[in-house]
This record gives C-alpha cells, sequence and structure tokens, in this order.
C-alpha cells in the first residue's frame, strides 16, 4: 500500500517589514518656533565660549569639551521631543544640559566643582545627571552611553509609557564594540531608541576617512535591520524635522533608528587641542557658511520676524544669563570633604 505522501511544513509568515523613512525637508518655523531656536542655540554659543575663558583661567579643570559649531544638533532635536522623553550623551555635554532646560548656574558650578553644582561639584565637565529633567549624563567612557541609552529604551518598552530615548553618540564612538551590541539588542526588541551620531568629521584629531571604513553613519545599523538617515546637522529646521520622524517611527513601536547629524565642531576636540589637523580655511568656511546660528538670524532678518535692536536684546539676556552663572561658578563654595563618601551607593 503506498503511503501518502508528507505535507511540507507551512512556512511561517514573514512580518511585514516597515517602509524605510527618507529623509524629510526642513521644517517651516513659525515666527515663534524661529526666535526661540535663535535663543537656545545663542545660549549654547556663549556658554561655551565662557567656559573657554574660565578654562583658560584656571577656574576649571580636567578635560573640557565645547560644543561650539554643533548647537543646532540638540536644540532641533528637543523640539521634537516630548515631556518624559529621554537624553544621555558623551563628554560634549554641556549644551545637551542647556537644551533639556537645566539651570546654566548649576551646569557652570559643576564645570568649576562647587557645591551648586548638577552633580554637588564631584563630576566635573564630563559627568552631569538629572532625573528630574531626564538628562541621563555625560559619560567620559567612549561609547558607554550608548549601552545605558538603549537600557533606558528597554525600560520604557517594560513600562509602556510612550517615551523615546534619544542616545547621542560621536562617529569616533561609532567605532566602539558595545555600540553594535547594543543596536542588535535594540532591533531584536524592537526598542523605542533614536541613535543620534553627532559627525563631527573628526575623532579626537583623525578625520573620518582615516578611521573608519564605512563613512556613510546612518547606514551603520544595516545588518541589524536598522533604518538611517543623513541629516544637516548645522540646519535647525532639517534637525527638528528628523526629530519628528524619528520620535514617531520609535514612539509607534517599529523599533530603532538612526540620526547621522552631519555637524561640525569648530573649536578642537578639548580645550588641549590645538587642531592642527586641519587648516583654519576648512573652519572659517564653514563658520561663513554654515552657521547653524547665522542662518536663523539670517531668516529671522529677511522675514522681519525682529528687528536688530531685538535680536540685541536677545543676545544682552543671554549674555546676562551666563555672566551670573559665571559668576555663581567662581564664588559658590567647594564642596565639604565629606562628599567624597555621598552617593556612592544607593540607599536600600
Amino acid at each position: 500500500m503506498a503511503t501518502a505522501a508528507k505535507k511540507a511544513p507551512a512556512k511561517a509568515k514573514a512580518e511585514p517589514k516597515a517602509q524605510a523613512p527618507v529623509t524629510p525637508k526642513p521644517a517651516s518655523f513659525t515666527k515663534e518656533q524661529e526666535l526661540r531656536a535663535y535663543r537656545d542655540m545663542l545660549l549654547i554659543r556663549r556658554f561655551e565660549e565662557k567656559a573657554g575663558q574660565l578654562y583658560g583661567m584656571g577656574f576649571i579643570g580636567g578635560f573640557c569639551h565645547l560644543y561650539i559649531g554643533q548647537e543646532a544638533v540638540v536644540t532641533g532635536l528637543k523640539m521634537a521631543l516630548k515631556d518624559g522623553d529621554q537624553m544621555i550623551t558623551a563628554y560634549r555635554d554641556h549644551g545637551h544640559m542647556l537644551a533639556m532646560e537645566l539651570s546654566p548656574r548649576g551646569v557652570m558650578a559643576e564645570l568649576t566643582g562647587r557645591r551648586g553644582g548638577l552633580s554637588k561639584g564631584k563630576g566635573g565637565s564630563m559627568h552631569m545627571f538629572s532625573k528630574e529633567k531626564h538628562f541621563y549624563g555625560g559619560h567620559g567612557i567612549v561609547g558607554a552611553q550608548v549601552s545605558l541609552g538603549t537600557g533606558l529604551a528597554f525600560a520604557n518598552k517594560y513600562r509602556a509609557n510612550g517615551n523615546v530615548s534619544l542616545t547621542f553618540f560621536g562617529d569616533g564612538a561609532a567605532n566602539q564594540g558595545q555600540v553594535y551590541e547594543s543596536f542588535n539588542m535594540a532591533a531584536l526588541w524592537k526598542l523605542p531608541v533614536i541613535y543620534v551620531i553627532e559627525n563631527n568629521r573628526y575623532a579626537m584629531g583623525t578625520s573620518v576617512q582615516r578611521s573608519s571604513a564605512e563613512t556613510d553613519f546612518s547606514q551603520r545599523g544595516v545588518s541589524f535591520k536598522i533604518p538611517g538617515i543623513k541629516v544637516d546637522g548645522m540646519d535647525v529646521r532639517a534637525v527638528k524635522s528628523a526629530g519628528d520622524l524619528a520620535t514617531d517611527w520609535a514612539r509607534s513601536g517599529k523599533g530603532p533608528i538612526i540620526l547621522e547629524m552631519q555637524t561640525y565642531r569648530y573649536r578642537g576636540h578639548s580645550m588641549s587641542d590645538p587642531a592642527k589637523y586641519r587648516t583654519k580655511e576648512e573652519v572659517q568656511k564653514m563658520r561663513s557658511e554654515q552657521d547653524p546660528i547665522e542662518q536663523v538670524k539670517q531668516r529671522i532678518a529677511e522675514k522681519k520676524w525682529a528687528s536688530e535692536d531685538e535680536l540685541k536684546a536677545i543676545d544682552k539676556e543671554v549674555r546676562d544669563i551666563v555672566a551670573d552663572s559665571a559668576d555663581f561658578a567662581q564664588t559658590d563654595p567647594e564642596p565639604d570633604a565629606s562628599e567624597l563618601w555621598t552617593d556612592v551607593y544607593v540607599a536600600a
């Protein structure tokens, strides 16, 4: 008797792929959005300039990494966030803290190691934190924050709170191993994390062309099926538009996404870096043609949304805030020696 032919096992239905996103057009800003972006970026710029001065005067010790030139990245992304969304970054973190509305006094006092600093004067430039504002640090170890930011996203999914984690790192950190371990877990579990690669073209002093086999950082997640887009990180409107797309993507359950922010730092990697690996002409070209603050200022002037005197008033307000933070950071007492033993363990 002939045996019946065995039926082949039914193939599992493949999960439908989410349509890969494309880089959106820059957002159309209202008058209020342009003026807010101008003020917020100007605050970061003036704050960092003052921090550089205080470092030169000896009030800030250790390492100090300035964000001058990259202000549009964090400003535009903050505009796309909702309350409860988190931000975590590396050691070039002063601008991120100001964007997350942390006190300029607290940030500057932490730079000078004073009691009123955001980490009680014990963290310095590279290690600040605010649970209240959902800012989970500057981190001094290259790439370490990527795993932590992925963990924040895991907590968001576990709690089903609808929040997303913005995890910032640079083109240099993009070559670290823990970044790809994080990519794998985030993609596997469809975690609501946005990986923001701030490609300022130089990892410490090495051009990306000399250190990275794949210089299209938006494609670094391809093997993990993580989509990515390139963004003009010098245009706050383009950043805001990409931020809206990315937060919608992550919040809707599609998993992680990569934003490569093509930006540029005007200063050296840190205050001790003379930046001799690039020409003065290269830096000046970026300043004169693509400066993020000047772009906004020019649009405001063209649309006659503010007079020259009104823009000067914004600049004065910002300078007054920065001057106040610097005065506070130089006069606030240093932490007591007993603080060495606090904040080491979490109380049971």
